[in-house]
């Protein structure tokens, strides 16, 4: 469902409710940015986080003052994945089907950015390790620190892996590499990223912040019916073949054709200047 957003326009910042202080928020130039805030864990993820993140995810997929959706870290990492310290203290769930169905649930999280129509972007500002490397992978693209590396971390800890993390390593390293990654559970230097695919750009730690944000407001004011088309394309295009793909680009070809935004995008280019879109 494609939800309607208003004018672009330069718009005063706003604090998004995430309904926990470890997830931080706020709307700014039609940006959603979202903070994860245990620095002094590196941000491994808490029972709470996981509820913030699915609920204010789920919000802001619908939201039309949204148009890109950034996800970072406070401090030296972005995400240390699970709080292994907490699950000893929490004790274990009453059964396997408890813990099965709790993960299940959390699992929304790389979901909802996976398959949001609108773009989602993740900066590393840090080391991001088991269910954090999944949540980075899940978005449609990632900026990182020089400084920041990555590790699947699950053979260390007797694990398999969650969050998507093999499906989505596979898919953007190769499956050769993924088992790689997986089975020695190696660090992988930001660099090294981003020569075999997992991140897209690598910037100097200092500009991180700021290269970040200035990719998601360009990406935030892009034609929103048509990013949305594209992300639905681009998935589909993991999962379908030719055949069913093409008729799919050919289906939101015509839809798109039939936009507010594409009579404005054809204006603005015969005018030479740029497009203002509606998300209609």
């Amino acid at each position: 469902m494609i939800v309607s957003g208003p004018e672009t326009h330069v718009s005063e910042p706003r604090s998004i409710e995430t309904g926990s202080e470890q997830v931080l928020g706020r709307l700014e130039d039609r940006v959603a940015v979202l903070i994860l805030n245990r620095p002094e864990t590196r941000n491994a993820l808490t029972g709470e986080m996981k509820q913030g993140l699915v609920a204010t995810l789920e919000r802001l997929a619908g939201d039309g003052d949204v148009g890109c959706v950034l996800l970072t870290g406070v401090g030296s990492g972005f995400c240390a994945g699970g709080d292994t310290k907490r699950m000893k203290d929490d004790g274990r769930p009453p059964s396997a089907e408890d813990r099965i169905e709790r993960l299940r649930r959390e699992h929304r999280i790389p979901w909802l950015l996976h398959t949001m129509p609108k773009p989602t972007l993740v900066a590393l500002n840090g080391p991001a390790a088991g269910a954090g490397l999944g949540i980075a992978l899940s978005a449609d693209l990632r900026i990182a620190a020089e400084s920041a590396f990555v590790t699947t971390s699950y053979a260390r800890l007797g694990l398999s892996g969650d969050y998507g993390s093999s499906w989505f390593t596979t898919r953007l390293a190769g499956p050769a590499k993924a088992r790689e990654l997986f089975y020695t559970a190696e660090r992988v230097t930001a660099a090294e990223c981003e020569r075999i695919g997992l991140v897209n750009r690598v910037v100097p730690d200092a500009e991180l912040t700021k290269a970040a944000r200035e990719w998601a407001r360009a990406l935030a004011v892009g034609p929103p019916v048509a990013l949305a088309f594209m992300k639905d394309n681009l998935n589909r295009a993991l999962t379908h073949g030719l055949r069913e793909c093409l008729d799919r680009e050919a289906e939101r070809m015509v839809e798109g054709a039939l936009t507010e935004d594409y009579l404005e995008a054809v204006a603005a280019f015969a005018e030479k200047r740029a497009p203002v879109f509606k998300g209609r």
